[in-house]
């Protein structure tokens, strides 16, 4: 009995030393301190940049980089071996069609020919007596025909005497502005010499490609417009003719189009950023390319709705570095978010932010294209810029993603 006392008290002990134990810690135990939002209190919206969607006319263009060329030009050469006499032109003066312009020496030339012309009208002499006799009987049908066909050779010779003093002639072809001259007179040139250019810059024309993918789209009759370098002014002209065939090297159409230079101040040869308009769409949606969230398998937009960010999938049509078209999953006065596309989710709360008030949707976004190997889009006009060669054109990226990468 004693023993089982004794064990009983150690038992108590050990328990109340614990329970001092666990009481002490307590007391001396320090709470944690909350720091940060209260708890249960919702987190203020995310703010966001954002574009409302109204529906706008824009125009899809074709731009590219083209060459201007003379509607006529020629180097003036000689056709034939000889020493210029005459230079009857003034350097970048404007000559009319059919003007001599040089003279190469033709003595020897006019001297056989008036041999020749002495024999043909001996030969015509004696034709007229031979049939004077011939219808009297005296003289018979081959004396006659030998008169004739003697007539007929000398005419020949004298013609091509003729022509040859034609070929000492540098007439000019059609009407236009000669250019600087390259010889003077007394030199001696043969028929590879170039003595000048004669250029027809009444009106111009402009050599272009475009990507074989619009080839079909491009008829004779389609309003180009254009700018050269060194100048802010647009011209206008009409494609004219298109190569029948795609160049397998670019798999560009060539494409050629003529408009009036009355002025004269466009020049053969000079550069041209060229924009072909392939179509004019109205009511048509445009969005910021920063929108779009490329998918697997779709694309994806995020619009405001009742505060929060919800999910869209879209169907992309023309598209620029900057803008792309909608064709579906959006509609008019919808909110789309433009910023932190990355982290948005759907769900989020979000306060939308928009551009300064009376600044159209379309300006917002509006870019012009590199003539170099993409669209612009604009409430006037979404081009799709191609190289030189038309190598690449306005869709940069064909699976349509965004700018959002």
């Amino acid at each position: 009995m004693k023993y089982f006392l004794r064990i009983l008290g150690f038992v108590l002990i050990a328990a109340a030393a614990y329970g001092g134990f666990r009481w002490n810690r307590q007391r001396t135990e320090v709470k944690p301190v909350t720091v940060g939002r209260t708890p249960g209190k919702v987190a203020p919206p995310l703010k966001v940049s954002a574009v409302s969607v109204v529906p706008e006319s824009f125009a899809e263009t074709v731009t590219s980089t083209g060459t201007l060329r003379a509607e006529e030009g020629v180097e003036l050469q000689a056709e034939i071996n000889g020493k210029i006499v005459a230079i009857n032109f003034t350097e970048g003066a404007r000559v009319r069609k059919g003007e001599l312009l040089v003279k190469l020496n033709d003595a020897e030339l006019r001297a056989t020919l008036g041999r020749a012309s002495s024999r043909l009208n001996l030969a015509k002499h004696r034709e007229e007596r031979i049939t004077r006799l011939f219808k009297d009987g005296i003289a018979n049908q081959d004396e006659h025909d030998a008169v004739l066909n003697e007539m007929a050779v000398q005419e020949s010779e004298v013609a091509v005497i003729n022509a040859q003093i034609e070929k000492t002639e540098i007439r000019a072809p059609f009407d236009g502005i000669v250019g600087l001259r390259f010889v003077s007179e007394g030199a001696f040139v043969n028929a590879a010499a170039r003595i000048a250019t004669l250029q027809g810059v009444d009106n111009l024309k402009v050599d272009f490609s475009v990507p074989e993918r619009y080839a079909g789209r491009v008829d004779k009759g389609t309003r180009v417009t254009f700018t050269v370098a060194g100048g802010a002014e647009r011209y206008s002209g009409q494609v004219v003719a298109t190569d029948p065939r795609i160049d397998t090297g670019t798999r560009t159409l060539l494409a050629r189009a003529v408009c009036p230079n009355p002025n004269g101040r466009l020049r053969p040869g000079a550069f041209a950023n060229v924009e072909l308009t392939l179509s004019q769409l109205e009511g048509a949606i445009l969005v910021p390319s920063v929108a779009v969230v490329p998918g697997i398998t779709d694309k994806n937009i995020f619009v405001v709705a009742e505060g929060k960010a919800v999910r869209r999938v879209v169907e992309t049509g023309t598209r620029t570095e900057t803008a792309v078209q909608i064709l579906s999953g959006l509609k008019s006065g919808d909110v789309v978010i433009t910023s932190g596309i990355q982290q948005m989710r759907a769900g989020l709360l979000v306060e939308p932010v928009f551009t300064k008030a009376g600044e159209p949707p379309a300006r917002r976004y509006a870019t012009n294209g590199s003539a170099g190997p993409g669209t612009k889009l604009a409430p006037v006009a979404a081009s799709i810029p191609t190289s030189p060669g038309g190598t690449e054109s306005n869709q940069k990226n064909p699976s349509g993603t965004s700018g959002a990468h």
